[in-house]
């Protein structure tokens, strides 16, 4: 088979194993001091973005945790799922069961969730935020116990995307007690899905498999995900959580999507069956937790991961290689590895001056990002399988050095008012190295560096004991990449970031004791909004200009809504309204005088104006519960100019609105959890994506499972 080199020859791994040693011999010094406090209970040090639930009346900002007990008995099939049932947020569907997370915030473009940041327990998920925070990655969604996501001024505490939102993973909390559970789960498309997990003495162990076929033929996916967290006491005073995960992917998966003909033949076809994507990532991070007096703690954490991904594929658009026998079309080996490392620190000071008591969070991060990225070709399938007459198109290292700073103090003015000024300080680096190719005998080389302060202020005022307004302004920002920041030759391109002015006023309220209700209204002014072409798509265009984008959220519960049973009858709505996601001038490259995309006026690609999740359910006083869900999404458009008629390759064309129907019966036999879920039980036949070719949303699959916990 095809090599990758570039996977083989990364320094990651040794980074990895100096974090290793340095966490062992913390695990080993605590074992010696925890003894008789064995059998009590104990904190989990962790960087929270909003707390638990109850934390979100003190959030200045949109804010919503979506908790153990509705991921679990929702059934969620993986993170897109999950995250439609918050407003706000669009999740477009890839390949069919969540693998490449797209995931927009209040309008803005969701592909490789470029403009959100993704955390998991508070520290980066993602490979490389900074240099290039496009994602190739998810963990299964089983692996978390909540979701935090927010989108007000207080993504200014994490950074460095603040543009969008944030989105954080909780995993499990490990327990003093033994305790666990094993699950398996089967359905239709190829779905397996096993799950155990085993805790105790502070520590948790969690193995997962996961089988599914997606969306069109010929694929099929196969992951593998362990994940290790163990939390000890030092003392009275400080806490440590030591965290190991590795997750590995095989799947039989193309970039490519459909041409027009294509889909109008068989919307689920793939001709790209050779096509296959392999990764692994390894994770290894340490918070140390240190309560200085009752008003004050420090809260450490190192961290590290490092990420390999090759992907071999024989198309990267609709219109690559069409040959029904691909025998005779080129292989392409996208060879990638990131290693990622940091350590972020945050001290957290109650205090009180002239009277009014404040809340004060400083914070400073360093990162350390690599990214190695070199890709292979050969002429045919033949040469591929026997390794032969393979030519090097790209062998290219790309570093970045982040060193940023925060501060955040919220005032209590009064029993009502709350108000939280917040300062964000990015210094950034980066390098870029191109080595030599079969076509470049030449290595080049260049650097660049730019600082970008990010202010932000939110306030909460409370109207009564059941309502709350909040609101806020701050100062959207995203880095640009290292590719984009400096040229194939070594110069540095005279590059803007990304920037914003957002703003956002809310009101959360409870008016009884069964309903509450979350509703806001957002504007997202861009002077400098960024849009980047797919290299693998067949595009380059960096293209950069002003946009807006503004509107509507709305999430509610009631619950109790019939006295009729016993039980609970409950409703539940997310709804995003998004009337103006409006281009405001032309967009050009840096490069050029040239408008690259001179659509201004015209609506934004892949934003539609309504998304709706509704959600119809009932819990039975014991036993049982069982929900339907409703999801919409409005039409769309692929392209600048509002393209409404498809075209050939299928990359261009209206994306017509859609609606599917999901449903979950959830029955308990003492330990035993049984469930049955149907998904998009219509079985509709809707596109979810344009940008290299149609790709189709997941038929409709059924799922049988259960659950022991022991």
């Amino acid at each position: 088979m095809g090599s990758s080199s570039a996977s083989r020859n990364s320094v990651g791994p040794a980074g990895l194993t100096i974090l290793a040693l340095a966490a062992s011999a913390l695990c080993a010094q605590t074992a010696a001091q925890t003894g008789a406090e064995e059998t009590a209970e104990r904190t989990l040090p962790r960087v929270d973005v909003i707390g638990t639930a109850n934390s979100v009346s003190h959030s200045p900002g949109s804010a919503q945790v979506i908790d153990a007990a509705t991921l679990e008995e929702s059934r969620v099939f993986n993170v897109n799922e999950a995250l439609r049932k918050v407003p706000g947020v669009h999740v477009r569907d890839e390949e069919g069961v969540g693998l490449r997370p797209n995931i927009g915030m209040r309008g803005q473009n969701p592909t490789r969730s470029t403009k959100t940041l993704l955390l998991e327990d508070g520290l980066p998920l993602s490979f490389a935020p900074y240099g290039d925070n496009a994602s190739y990655y998810h963990p299964p969604i089983d692996r978390y116990d909540a979701i935090e996501i927010s989108k007000g001024s207080q993504v200014i505490r994490f950074g460095p995307q603040t543009a969008g939102g944030v989105v954080n993973y909780i995993t499990p909390m490990p327990q003093q007690e033994r305790a666990g559970f094993v699950g398996f789960a089967a359905g239709s498309r190829g779905y397996m899905n096993s799950h155990l997990m085993a805790t105790g003495n502070g520590a948790m162990v969690d193995l997962y498999h996961k089988e599914s076929d997606g969306a069109r033929e010929n694929m099929h996916s196969r992951l593998d995900d362990l994940n290790f967290k163990w939390v000890g006491r030092l003392n009275d005073e400080q806490n440590i959580t030591l965290r190991a995960s590795h997750f590995r992917e095989h799947s039989q998966l193309t970039y490519s999507g459909l041409t027009q003909a294509e889909y109008a033949a068989n919307p689920r076809q793939n001709p790209f069956r050779n096509d296959h994507f392999d990764a692994n990532r390894t994770g290894l991070s340490a918070t140390h937790e240190w309560r200085l007096n009752a008003d004050r703690r420090l809260l450490t954490s190192v961290y590290g991961a490092y990420f390999d991904r090759d992907w071999w594929r024989q198309a990267s658009a609709s219109t690559d290689c069409r040959p029904v026998n691909l025998t005779n079309c080129q292989v392409d080996g996208r060879l990638r590895a990131y290693t990622t490392l940091g350590i972020d620190s945050r001290l957290f000071q109650k205090h009180a001056i002239f009277g009014l008591q404040h809340d004060l969070e400083v914070g400073v991060k360093l990162q350390s990002e690599i990214q190695k990225r070199r890709q292979e070709r050969y002429s045919s399938y033949t040469n591929y399988v026997s390794s032969t007459a393979m030519s090097v198109i790209e062998n290219q290292e790309r570093r970045t050095q982040a060193i940023s700073a925060f501060a955040s103090n919220r005032t209590q003015f009064n029993e009502r008012l709350a108000v939280t000024p917040i300062l964000r300080v990015e210094q950034i680096n980066y390098e870029r190295n191109l080595f030599v190719t079969s076509t470049s005998a030449t290595p080049t080389s260049g650097n660049t560096s730019f600082t970008e302060f990010v202010p932000g202020v939110g306030a909460t005022y409370e109207l009564d004991g059941s309502s709350q307004l909040y609101g806020g302004v701050h100062k959207g920002f995203s880095p640009p990449r290292v590719e984009d920041a400096i040229n194939s030759s070594g110069g540095t391109v005279n590059l803007n970031a990304e920037s914003s002015i957002n703003a956002e006023l809310g009101l959360r309220s409870s008016p009884s004791k069964d309903i509450r209700f979350d509703v806001a209204v957002f504007r997202n002014d861009f002077s400098n909004l960024v849009q980047v072409g797919s290299i693998a798509g067949g595009s380059t265009a960096y293209s950069e200009g002003k946009a807006l984008f503004q509107g509507l959220e709305l999430a509610g519960q009631a619950d109790r809504l019939t006295s009729a049973v016993d039980g609970n009858v409950f409703a539940r709505i997310a709804l995003t309204w998004l009337p103006t996601a409006e281009q405001r001038s032309a967009f050009n490259s840096p490069t050029s005088t040239t408008a690259v995309v001179n659509q201004s006026g015209k609506r934004l690609p892949y934003a539609p104006e309504h998304l709706l999740t509704l959600t119809l359910g009932y819990r039975a006083p014991q036993f049982w519960n069982a929900r339907v869900e409703y999801v919409h999404v409005s039409q769309q458009y692929a392209s600048f100019d509002n393209q409404v008629s498809p075209s050939a390759d299928g990359q261009k064309g209206l994306i017509d609105a859609y609606g599917i129907w999901n449903a979950v019966l959830n029955y308990m036999i003492g330990q035993a959890n049984f469930f049955i879920a149907g998904k998009n039980l219509g079985d509709a036949t809707y596109i979810v994506d344009r940008t290299r070719g149609i790709q189709v949303g997941m038929p409709r699959t059924l799922q049988v499972g259960m659950k022991y916990a022991f």
